[in-house]
């Protein structure tokens, strides 16, 4: 069973910009890479990895070698929801041989980290900015607490709620890459707020 803990950040002013800044840069690579997708009707994660990582990397230097794999998962990620989701008005099934649609990343789409990127010690999150590593103090209940040591952790996602930020921390059994988004997850939300999609005409 998955569960998730969501902890919002006491972000000071110039944390806040950093952040706001992170989130901008990482929704250009995704939206770097969607065309990509749309053009080659490619979004499994290896593949897009190995289609598009070593271009990725020497258009957005600042950005670092990780993240940019985790704008990859981001986008693999959003097009398994849009194109895979049953009752989605842009599942593959329903596009008959059409070009796909473009997906575009607002700036304030949702940011992936990873082991390498972020970090947890003694309830002290460090991250991955594009400014060098950042700390917050996390409040973490014991149950949170005692989550980050026994379970697996699936993802790391940093939000923006109006002008607040927050860390998701998705909990889950060992899982691959590729697991379809579950019936209750589908229901909620087949086209993330996040998201434009154009259509091709």
């Amino acid at each position: 069973m998955n569960s998730s803990v969501r902890i919002p950040l006491q972000a000071a002013p110039e944390q806040h910009a950093r952040l706001v800044a992170l989130q901008a840069a990482f929704a250009q690579v995704c939206n770097a890479l969607s065309p990509r997708v749309q053009a080659t009707r490619t979004w499994n994660r290896v593949a897009l990895h190995h289609l598009a990582y070593r271009e990725l990397r020497d258009q957005f230097p600042a950005l670092g070698s990780q993240m940019v794999c985790n704008a990859i998962y981001s986008v693999s990620r959003a097009c398994r929801i849009v194109f895979q989701t049953p009752g989605s008005p842009f599942h593959i099934s329903q596009l008959a041989g059409k070009p796909l649609p473009l997906l575009k990343f607002t700036a304030d789409s949702p940011v992936y980290f990873d082991r390498h990127t972020l970090s947890i010690k003694a309830g002290v999150v460090s991250m991955y900015t594009l400014d060098g590593r950042m700390k917050f103090q996390l409040a973490l209940r014991p149950e949170d607490e005692e989550s980050f040591h026994k379970r697996k952790l699936r993802e790391i996602v940093l939000l923006r709620r109006s002008e607040i930020f927050e860390l998701q921390f998705l909990f889950g059994e060992e899982t691959t890459n590729e697991k379809p988004m579950t019936p209750a997850a589908s229901a909620t939300a087949p086209v993330p707020e996040y998201l434009q999609v154009e259509e091709s005409v």
